[in-house]
């Protein structure tokens, strides 16, 4: 027998005395609930029943299927009746329509027992159907906002990869429609916030609710426990340092202010600072306008020098020639994996440019010293762009630049530190920088084991206030030290050679 089911789907049960089943049912809109089959469970064991329910299309949403009456179920998914019951074969059963979220519109959830329904089991079934009505509209709501936060993540994510490749025009484009005036500023300091992968999300949030909106918060896509927070004029510092402290385990780094289009080296003095607050009580460090090797070199010389090393790269259309130098100059701050995920590039494509950089400049970025020297003149170029005037310098070559008495004695006094420590810091340095940061290598060239190597190089940063195991500007100015200070050869720059092979794609022969 089955027809049209004549309660009232809102009726209160009528055992006011029996109501330990309401406040069970009520238990699972806890925030600890929140479980659809938890409920249908709860359901099946109170009425000793068999319960599913299923979309308008058939499929479970939860719960085992059971043979229903087909029409019955059409006419309650479709809206035609609000709940129907059916009985036959010693089996009850009460079907009653419940609002799915979309993509689907509808569901009936389905109550079958051997008994018959009375009236306090239909009342339990009917304010079931209004608690799993409620769960399903709450879930929907958070898929919602998981899906606007994961968005709203990757559109911060692409603002900060424009910035990283000096795209200040997309960028500004891109942010202003979520963020009006974010980026309406020539310059910017970014902060890395380091604590643990598992507490990042929330730490990622209340750098978002401490710079009220005004600042660019990224989840770094290279380390886990990383976010980035690029801040217009800094004026947000102070609230991230006061986060800090308040978290246990995070530590903060920023950089110098820098114009909007040196994102990308402001990025690498904030991790360069990081390493540094890792030593400090307060667990915040900014990155030091200590005196760096390119200030105690001529100017003129120095752009002169950087123009002429980095002319191959002209004969490249300009846009070409931008992203090869924007990713080489990632590239040799991180691993290529890093740069690839910065970037949003595969890390094959970070190899492949810096390959194309390297047959250019004919140039060997397995040797530090080269990479050093490259990674001078790519930074130099940065900062002349634009700004070239006076009369050019005659031409110089590296050993010139790093000859100048300035240079040398700083060089000298910088790695004198490592000298009041018992251990040989300075040459298991030199030996590790000779092996191209290889520990393995450099301890075959020792005798010792190469975990000697990795702590007497680790023991060596706080000494210079430089971050080494990580390649970046920290460790290429300790090697330009080195150089200087006569403790390593000068790079082979080929410096007085130009690409002028006619079969060379890049060669001017094809400009």
């Amino acid at each position: 027998m089955a027809g049209r089911d004549d309660g009232n789907p809102h009726t209160d049960a009528a055992d006011d005395a029996d109501s330990a089943w309401a406040q069970e049912l009520l238990g699972h809109l806890r925030p600890t609930g929140g479980d659809l089959r938890r409920v249908l469970d709860w359901l099946a064991d109170t009425l000793d029943a068999t319960v599913s329910l299923r979309d308008e299309t058939g499929a479970a949403v939860a719960g085992p299927l059971t043979p229903l009456d087909e029409s019955l179920v059409a006419a309650v998914t479709g809206g035609r009746l609000a709940s129907a019951a059916w009985e036959g074969e010693g089996r009850f059963v009460r079907l009653i329509r419940v609002e799915l979220p979309r993509p689907v519109s509808s569901g009936v959830l389905a109550v079958t027992r051997t008994s018959p329904f009375d009236r306090r089991a239909a009342a339990i079934v009917t304010h079931t159907v209004g608690v799993l009505e409620l769960l399903l509209r709450a879930q929907e709501t958070a898929a919602t906002g998981h899906r606007l936060a994961r968005a709203t993540a990757d559109l911060r994510l692409a603002i900060l990869q424009l910035l990283m490749v000096e795209d200040t025009v997309a960028a500004r484009r891109v942010a202003a429609g979520l963020w009006p005036g974010l980026l309406d500023t020539d310059t910017a300091c970014v902060y890395v916030v380091e604590t643990s992968p598992e507490e990042r999300d929330r730490l990622a949030a209340a750098c978002v609710a401490a710079t009220h909106d005004e600042a660019l918060v990224v989840r770094c896509p290279a380390m886990d426990g990383h976010v980035i927070v690029v801040v217009p004029n800094d004026t947000a510092g102070r609230a991230l340092r006061a986060l800090c402290d308040r978290h246990a385990g995070a530590f903060l780094g920023g950089s110098a202010l820098q114009s909007l289009a040196r994102t990308a080296t402001a990025y690498g003095q904030a991790v360069s600072a990081l390493a540094v607050a890792r030593f400090r009580p307060d667990k915040t460090a900014v990155y030091a306008e200590r005196t760096h090797p390119e200030r105690l070199m001529d100017p003129e010389v120095l752009r002169t020098w950087t123009t002429r090393l980095l002319r191959p790269l002209d004969t490249l259309p300009h846009h070409t020639r931008a992203e090869l130098l924007a990713t080489t100059r990632l590239g040799l701050e991180f691993t290529a994996v890093n740069a690839a995920k910065v970037l949003g590039v595969s890390r094959n494509t970070v190899r492949a440019r810096m390959e194309r950089v390297e047959i250019l400049l004919r140039a060997d970025f397995s040797d530090l010293t080269v990479r050093a020297a490259v990674h001078l003149a790519l930074h130099t170029q940065v900062a002349i762009a634009g700004h070239l005037t006076g009369t050019p310098a005659a031409p110089a070559r590296l050993g010139e630049l790093l000859g100048g008495p300035a240079l040398r004695a700083w060089a000298r006094e910088l790695l004198a530190r490592l000298d009041s420590d018992g251990r040989d810091l300075r040459g298991t340095l030199r030996a590790w920088i000779a092996a191209g940061g290889n520990a393995e290598r450099a301890a075959q060239l020792l005798g010792v084991h190469a975990q000697t190597v990795r702590e007497h190089v680790r023991s060596a940063e706080p000494v210079l206030e430089r971050q080494l195991l990580a390649a970046g500007s920290d460790l290429y100015e300790v090697v330009l030290a080195h150089v200087a200070a006569g403790d390593l050869d000068q790079p082979d720059l080929h410096e007085s050679a130009q690409r002028t092979e006619s079969g060379h794609p890049d060669s001017p022969v094809h400009r």
